[in-house]
């Protein structure tokens, strides 16, 4: 079976038809051969010139004959050994192409279509490094989500604040890979930022750092409410540089404003020692952060408001105006019940309005806060002082009639006038009107003797202001 295979020429390779080829064409000269010996030369016995050269000829032919063949079979035995390198996963084989031919077309044929291939697989390996990427991403926003979850079930189940933030912080700080997170909290009495927490590598230059609400490197956050990027696209100028370092010891940060009711109370960043470049994805990423530590922080103000059953004003520390009403109830029924009298202060600044809003939000806030500190220090213990509107300030004062009380408050209002008229800007000088009613002459209640002196107020600013006003002019 096996010599029967050999023999059916169409199974064998190329190399085995060239050899039958070649032996084929070896026969032709010497039947040539054996044809003029058989006729001319045994017949007559002797050699003919003639006879010479045709032999010599017939030989010639066969072997160019041969020689052609060869090179047209070792043209396609080259076409054969370049394909099975194409097949072994030699992609980057190129075959020879000598002559513009059959073979030659075949042989551009292969050449175009490894060629095909060749960019094809560097397509590939494109979408691979794309895929790879595109996976890493989602991983990364999948890990982010996870730990912003895990911050917002502890604030859920009511952890601590401090707990809170140090998981925030914590997880915040991988973002960018990142050396350094940390935590600026605004001081509810004075105007300044202090750190609240921090997380990673050399936090001893930060545990006593503190910055200002005019701070030159942290402006974009403090006063356009914008997030602060220093990296090695966008620097710092040289002399502020060199401030930021001795400060934080960090050479690239992404700081984020911590805002609650669209009011600025914290910084959240990031810092590296290393060079970074930030992108969009990291602000969004820390923006989240900031949101949870937002809300920890608003939850942390209401449980402290509740432990002090809501009596403080937010801004200045003063009773608010509900505890104050009350407090003005309960000594008009003891002055009532003893005799004695019992005063109502009502104060007011003088154009306001104008000044919080040729002046900003920040410094209305600090005005408003040095005016009650100022009404604070005017009183004695046994007073009680409020913050009752947006710029507007009530006393309380026990054992006082009108004319004392009328004492009182135009101490207090000559004290706000000399304080405020060192300022240099005419418009920061500031000054207030008052209004003063007494128990029982203007009422025997709360709501009456507040009434009274909204009344004396609203007419003594319209005929003049920066006065105190305890009775109407009788036309």
């Amino acid at each position: 079976m096996e010599k029967s295979k050999k023999l059916y020429l169409n199974n064998q390779g190329i190399r085995y038809k060239l050899k039958i080829s070649f032996y084929l064409m070896s026969v032709l000269p010497w039947l040539v051969c054996l044809y003029l010996v058989s006729n001319y030369i045994f017949p007559r016995a002797g050699f003919k010139f003639e006879i010479i050269i045709f032999v010599i000829i017939s030989f010639i032919i066969a072997l160019i004959g041969l020689f052609v063949v060869k090179e047209v079979f070792d043209r396609f035995l080259a076409v054969h050994n370049g394909v099975k390198q194409l097949a072994s996963g030699d992609i980057n084989h190129v075959l020879d192409i000598s002559r513009q031919d059959e073979v030659g077309e075949l042989g551009q044929a292969l050449n175009q279509f490894t060629q095909r291939i060749r960019s094809n697989m560097d397509e590939l390996k494109n979408y691979s490094q794309k895929t790879t990427e595109i996976n890493l991403e989602i991983n990364k926003r999948i890990f982010i989500l996870s730990n912003l979850l895990q911050i917002s079930s502890l604030v859920s189940k009511g952890g601590s604040l401090d707990e809170i933030l140090k998981l925030a912080i914590g997880k915040s700080r991988l973002l960018a890979n990142s050396q350094v997170a940390y935590l600026f909290v605004k001081d509810e009495e004075r105007d300044f930022y202090y750190l609240k927490t921090a997380d990673g590598l050399d936090l001893e230059s930060l545990t006593q750092l503190t910055m200002d609400a005019h701070d030159r490197i942290f402006n974009q956050v403090l006063k356009e409410n914008k997030p602060l990027m220093i990296d090695k696209e966008n620097e710092l100028p040289q002399d502020l540089k060199a401030v930021f370092y001795e400060k934080f010891r960090l050479n690239y940060t992404l700081a984020v404003p911590v805002n609650l009711r669209a009011k600025l109370i914290g910084i959240l960043g990031i810092g590296s020692f290393d060079v970074v470049k930030y992108t969009q994805d990291d602000i969004e990423l820390l923006g989240l952060f900031a949101k949870q530590l937002a809300i920890a922080l608003e939850n942390d103000l209401l449980a402290q408001r509740l432990q002090r059953l809501e009596v403080k004003d937010e801004l200045t520390g003063l009773f608010n105006e509900a505890y104050i009403h009350n407090r003005l109830d309960e000594e008009i029924r003891r002055a009532i019940a003893y005799q004695r009298p019992c005063a109502f202060i009502l104060l007011n600044i003088d154009n306001f309005e104008d000044f919080a809003k040729n002046f900003g939000l920040a410094d209305a806030e600090n005005s408003l806060k040095k005016i009650a500190s100022l009404i604070k220090t005017s009183t004695s213990e046994v007073d009680r002082v409020a913050r009752t509107g947006h710029h507007e300030f009530a006393i309380v004062l026990p054992e006082r009639n009108k004319r004392q009380a009328q004492t009182v408050a135009e101490s207090i209002r000559k004290k706000i006038e000399n304080n405020f008229s060192k300022e240099e800007d005419p418009g920061h000088r500031l000054t207030v009107s008052g209004s003063v009613s007494e128990n029982p002459i203007d009422g025997v209640k709360a709501s009456e003797l507040i009434i009274k002196a909204k009344e004396l107020l609203k007419y003594g600013q319209s005929e003049n202001s920066n006065q105190i006003t305890i009775g109407l002019k009788r036309k």
